[in-house]
């Protein structure tokens, strides 16, 4: 496994405890329902986009500042910070492919202190103020293979050179194709396609330096 350069992190449920669209609902008086949607989505009983596009015509006409208290209220899991910026000083390049919301990851990747070499994420739409109620992305019409694959691609590696980390459903695509899929704490219909399952960031942090991935001095 020495030698793999890339990982690749779901966020929502994975780095972060929580999951962003029902931190949204919970500025907004919904979060009942989107709670409901998103398990359905975790656990693959509806399509992610189809669950997705649901959860946020629900947020329609919620304003911007409301968007941002909730983004505050999203966290990196503890340990989390550390374990991504030991990755990328051990010099490994850090992804985070998630169908939730660049400008929450942003907001809490900037609260923790740490920086990711790549984020594939979707976007709220905005108007005038406030949320439309659609959504927009490079992960609605395509998977999170494709998004592994082009960032290898453009890094110059082989997917058995990358390692998938996530939890639900939506993750399958790209925990199949990387070389090594480790699930986090996954429903039971991820769990069968992993190598490795674990539990906390502290087993996830163990795992990547008894592997040589993360390097100490």
């Amino acid at each position: 496994m020495i030698g793999m350069a890339l990982v690749a992190f779901d966020f929502d449920g994975t780095l972060c405890q929580s999951d962003m669209t029902v931190l949204l609902g919970r500025e907004y008086d919904v979060a009942g329902e989107i709670r409901g949607l998103a398990e359905q989505g975790i656990r693959g009983d509806v399509d992610f986009t189809t669950s997705l596009r649901q959860r946020v015509s629900l947020l329609e006409g919620m304003p911007e500042s409301k968007v941002d208290a909730a983004f505050n209220r999203c966290k990196l899991r503890n340990g989390a910070a550390e374990m991504l910026s030991d990755l990328r000083q051990s010099g490994l390049s850090v992804a985070i492919i998630t169908g939730s919301f660049e400008r929450g990851v942003e907001a809490a990747l900037q609260r923790a202190g740490v920086e990711v070499d790549h984020i594939i994420a979707n976007n709220l739409v905005v108007k005038n103020g406030a949320l439309t109620g659609a959504v927009e992305g490079p992960l609605l019409d395509r998977q999170k293979d494709h998004a592994l694959e082009e960032l290898a691609l453009a890094e110059g590696l082989d997917l058995g050179q990358t390692i998938a980390v996530g939890n639900g459903s939506q993750d399958l695509p790209m925990l199949r194709i990387a070389g090594t899929a480790i699930g986090f704490a996954p429903e039971p219909v991820v769990e069968e396609y992993c190598d490795v399952v674990m539990t906390s960031i502290r087993e996830l942090q163990l795992y990547f330096e008894q592997h040589n991935l993360i390097k100490r001095e």
